[in-house]
């Protein structure tokens, strides 16, 4: 499914965990690799050309190791500033998926989100599928908390188009070997509270009817364990309190109507990604291949 990738390192401890769990990923069918850094400088002279013969070493570190792990591995060292070099390379190299690493909230503190402003023009710009990998920090250092990101899928959907993208990628994973799912849609306290609570039996009613076609759609393609859930609350905490529930990845629309209106500092989707204690995978509007 995603044959060529990049991985957004910033030569931090966390940026080495995600290059020495790259094995592990195989399972998503990983051939290439565009290992990515970029200066954040908008000029290049003298200042730029020292930094980067101080970084490029450490990113050939990271290099060697990926390829001796059997993948095709191609440098992307830029001087330019990140979410503009990370669009231009994602083009560039027609990468599938952008990886970067989360530690708590160390995914937010990584080069691309201390820049001017940046964390939301990556977030609400991209136009690839962008993967926030969980990193766990214990006695031997950090390493991903899951080993196999299809162990357990958690879907988190506002039955939006976006959604649908997002629903689109799920089933490729099903078809690749994935079994145990779950199927959830929030009803959200903030816009239900008040006025339309003598309605909720009936939004529940016609929401699990949604979730039970999808659920069709999946076990029509091998899935062998399907669960719905309609929690009543918060989206946000109520997704991040289900995927603390022993799943290995939570897969959801970065963009879309209710709760997906934008990927922008407070929303649903940048919540998730920045508290859940499992990887995330965000599916963006624009994307689709």
């Amino acid at each position: 499914m995603f044959k060529r990738i990049l991985i957004a390192s910033d030569l931090s401890p966390v940026s080495d965990a995600i290059i020495g769990c790259m094995t592990n990923l195989k399972t998503l069918n990983i051939k290439e690799v565009v290992l990515f850094y970029a200066l954040g400088f908008r000029e290049n002279d003298e200042v730029s050309e020292i930094v980067h013969q101080q970084v490029k070493p450490d990113l050939e570190r990271q290099q060697d190791i990926l390829k001796k792990e059997g993948f095709n591995v191609s440098l992307a060292l830029t001087d330019g500033m990140p979410s503009e070099e990370l669009k231009r390379v994602c083009d560039e190299k027609e990468v599938s998926l952008i990886v970067m690493g989360s530690h708590g909230h160390s995914a937010f503190t990584h080069q691309f989100f201390r820049i001017g402003g940046v964390a939301s023009e990556v977030l609400n710009s991209h136009e690839k599928p962008l993967l926030f990998l969980r990193i766990k920090n214990d006695a031997s250092g950090f390493e991903a908390a899951s080993v196999n990101l299809k162990e357990k899928i958690l879907f988190a959907t506002d039955f939006s188009d976006i959604s649908m993208y997002a629903f689109e990628y799920l089933e490729e994973l099903v078809k690749d070997g994935v079994q145990n799912i779950t199927l959830m849609h929030v009803q959200d306290k903030g816009r239900i509270s008040g006025h339309l609570e003598h309605k909720l039996e009936e939004f529940n009613h016609i929401d699990n009817e949604r979730l039970l076609l999808r659920k069709e759609r999946l076990e029509k393609l091998g899935a062998t364990n399907v669960e719905i859930k309609i929690p009543y609350g918060i989206p946000a905490q109520e997704i991040i309190n289900e995927a603390h529930q022993g799943y290995s990845l939570v897969v959801m629309g970065s963009q879309g109507r209710g709760y997906f209106t934008n990927v922008f500092i407070g929303s649903v989707s940048y919540k998730v990604a920045r508290n859940s204690d499992v990887s995330v995978l965000l599916v963006p509007e624009r994307f689709r291949e």
